[in-house]
C-alpha cells in the first residue's frame, strides 16, 4: 500500500509535467523552449511507465485481515479419497447401515424411480478416536466421490458474514464436483444449540448451514457427513430430518472389532510367533481404535529402540502401559518412606480387586509413569455392557482400597488418592443421578433438580462412599498379612503380574491350612 502511494505521488507530478509540455507544443512559450523533442518523448515515456505500474500494483484496500479480500476455500481438501471399507476393521453394523447410502450414490437412476431421496446428512457421533472421520473417507472412496474435509472451526470467525460466505462456497464446491461427500469435522463448533447469549456471526454461519443443506436439488448427489464428540451441544434444527436423515453413534470397538483393528495395524509389522492378539485385545477393554494404533505403533518404536528384529509380548505390554499409564519416569528420586506408602497404597487395589473379583488384575507396579507413583493394570474377563448395582459398589470399594489401606497401615493418609476418590465420586454420582440407585428412588435427575437440590444429591453421594469406604478397611483388616506380602514383593520387584499374584494368594492360603495329621 504505501509502495502505490509513492508510485501515485510519482504520477501525478508526471501527469502535470505531461500536460504542460503537450499545452506548450501547441502554445510555445519561452520558460520551456530549451526543451527538446527528446526531452518532451523522455517525460512522457516515464508517465505512461508510472502509469502501467500504478495500475498492476495490488491496491485492494484491506479495512480488515486478508480474510474478507481473499476468499478462504474452505473445501481446500479437495481429492478423490483412497479409503475404502477394507481398511475400516469392526464397526460392520456401521458399515452395513452405510451400504444404503453407497448404493444410492451408484445407482441413483434406480432410487429415482422408484421416487425415493437421497438422504441428505449423515452424523456420526461419539467417543473421539473411534473412526468417524475414517469412516466419511470410506463412503468417499467406495463411491469414488470428491472428498471435501472442513473443519467446524474453520467457519468461526469474528467478522460477520465471513462463517456464511465459507459455508456457501463449500457447498457450491462441491455441486460442481458432484458426485460429493461434504466432511464437516467437530460440527459442534459452528452448529451448538442457538440462545440469546449466543454469538451473532456464529449464528449466521449455522442459519447459513441450515439453508444450505435444505436447498439441495434432488438431484445433485452431495451428501453431508458431520461428526461431533457432543451431540448434546447441538441445535434442534440441524438434527431434524431433511438434514441429518441418519444418527449413527460410533462408540470403542467391543472386544472382536478390538482384534480386527489390531489385525490391521499389525499386518506390515514383523510379529513374534508367540504373540496371540486376542489376548492383546482382552486386555486393552475400553480403547479406542486410535489408541490401539498408538499401541500398536508404540510396540514398534520400543523394538527398534531394543535393536530387536520381531516384536514380541512384551513390546506389547510395554507400549498397553506407555499408553495407559503415561511415560515412564527414570532415576525417580522417591523417598523410601513415600515408595512403601505407594507399594501398601497399591497392594491395597490389588487385594480388594482380586477378593472381590470386580476384574482380572494384569499388572501392579510403584514405577512411576507420568503423575502416578504407581498403577494397577486391570481388565475384565468378559465384555460387559450392563452393570448390577452390586458391581458399581464394588468398584468403588476397589478404588478406595488405596485409601484405606494406607489408613490401617500408617494411621494417615496421603494426597496419593485424589484420582481415585474422582473416579469412585463419579461412579456414586451416576448412581444417584442417572440410574436411581439410591434413597432417592426410581428416577433420573435433570439438570435443574441437580442445580437447586445439590446438597441433597451430596449426602447420597457421600453416604454410599462412606460405606464403601468401611467395606474396603474391613477387607483389608482381614486381610492384613496377605495386603503385606503383596507390598513386600513389590517393594523388592517393583512390578508383580497376574500370575505372580496368584502365588502370593495361594502361599497365603497353603500358610493358613492346618498341618495334616498322618495316620498310624
Amino acid at each position: 500500500m504505501k509502495k502505490k502511494k509513492i508510485i501515485f505521488l510519482f504520477l501525478v507530478l508526471g501527469l502535470i509535467a505531461s500536460f504542460i509540455l503537450i499545452y506548450d507544443g501547441f502554445f510555445p512559450t519561452k520558460n520551456f523552449a530549451s526543451f527538446k523533442v527528446g526531452d518532451r518523448l523522455l517525460v512522457w515515456s516515464i508517465t505512461l511507465i508510472l502509469f502501467i505500474l500504478y495500475t498492476h500494483t495490488d491496491s485492494k484496500p484491506q479495512l480488515v485481515p486478508s480474510v474478507l479480500s481473499i476468499e478462504k476455500d474452505a473445501g481446500k481438501e479437495k481429492d478423490k479419497s483412497d479409503v475404502s471399507f477394507k481398511d475400516v476393521a469392526g464397526l460392520d453394523e456401521i458399515k452395513e447401515e452405510l451400504q444404503e447410502t453407497i448404493d444410492f450414490i451408484n445407482n441413483f437412476m434406480k432410487y429415482r424411480k422408484m421416487g425415493a431421496k437421497i438422504p441428505k446428512g449423515i452424523l456420526f457421533y461419539g467417543p473421539p478416536g473411534t473412526g468417524k472421520t475414517l469412516l466419511a473417507k470410506a463412503v468417499a472412496g467406495e463411491t469414488n466421490s470428491t472428498f471435501l474435509y472442513a473443519s467446524g472451526s474453520e467457519f468461526v470467525e469474528k467478522y460477520v458474514g465471513v462463517g456464511a460466505k465459507r459455508v456457501r462456497t463449500l457447498f457450491e464446491k462441491a455441486k460442481k464436483e458432484a458426485p460429493a461427500i461434504i466432511f464437516i469435522d467437530e460440527i459442534d463448533a459452528i452448529g451448538a444449540r442457538r440462545n440469546s447469549e449466543s454469538n451473532n456471526e456464529k449464528d449466521q454461519t449455522l442459519n447459513q448451514l441450515l439453508v444450505e443443506m435444505d436447498g439441495f436439488n434432488s438431484n445433485e448427489t452431495v451428501i453431508v457427513i458431520g461428526a461431533t464428540n457432543r451431540l448434546d451441544l447441538l441445535d434442534e434444527a440441524l438434527l431434524r430430518p431433511g438434514r441429518f436423515d441418519r444418527h449413527i453413534f460410533v462408540g470403542n470397538p467391543n472386544v472382536k472389532a478390538r482384534e480386527e483393528i489390531l489385525e490391521v495395524h499389525t499386518k506390515n509389522k514383523p510379529l513374534d510367533k508367540s504373540i496371540d492378539i486376542k489376548s492383546i485385545a482382552k486386555k486393552t477393554t475400553g480403547l479406542s481404535g486410535a489408541q490401539l494404533a498408538n499401541i500398536a505403533n508404540e510396540a514398534a518404536i520400543i523394538a527398534v529402540r531394543k535393536n530387536k528384529n520381531i516384536i514380541s509380548s512384551h513390546e506389547f505390554d510395554a507400549a498397553i502401559e506407555r499408553v495407559l499409564a503415561g511415560l515412564e519416569v527414570k532415576n525417580p528420586s522417591i523417598l523410601r518412606k513415600e515408595k512403601e506408602t505407594v507399594a501398601i497404597h497399591e497392594a491395597g487395589h490389588a487385594l480388594v480387586s482380586k477378593l472381590l473379583a470386580t476384574d482380572i488384575v494384569q499388572k501392579i507396579s510403584i514405577v512411576p509413569r507420568g503423575q502416578a507413583l504407581g498403577y494397577v493394570l486391570k481388565f475384565p474377563d468378559e465384555e460387559r455392557y450392563l452393570l448390577t448395582k452390586s458391581e458399581l459398589l464394588n468398584k468403588i470399594t476397589c478404588l478406595l482400597a488405596g485409601r484405606a489401606a494406607e489408613e490401617l497401615i500408617f494411621s494417615e493418609i496421603t494426597t496419593g488418592a485424589k484420582d481415585d476418590l474422582n473416579k469412585a465420586t463419579d461412579i456414586a454420582r451416576e448412581m444417584v443421578c442417572s440410574y436411581g440407585m439410591s434413597s432417592l428412588g426410581t428416577m433420573a435427575l435433570d439438570n435443574n433438580f441437580m442445580r437447586y437440590n445439590s446438597d441433597v444429591i451430596r449426602i447420597e453421594v457421600k453416604k454410599i462412599t462412606d460405606e464403601r469406604y468401611k467395606e474396603a478397611i474391613q477387607l483389608i483388616e482381614e486381610n492384613k498379612e496377605l495386603l503385606q506380602n503383596i507390598a513386600n514383593v513389590l517393594l523388592e520387584n517393583e512390578t508383580i503380574d497376574n500370575d505372580e499374584l496368584d502365588n502370593i494368594f495361594e502361599n497365603h492360603r497353603k500358610s493358613k491350612l492346618p498341618c495334616a495329621i498322618n495316620s498310624n
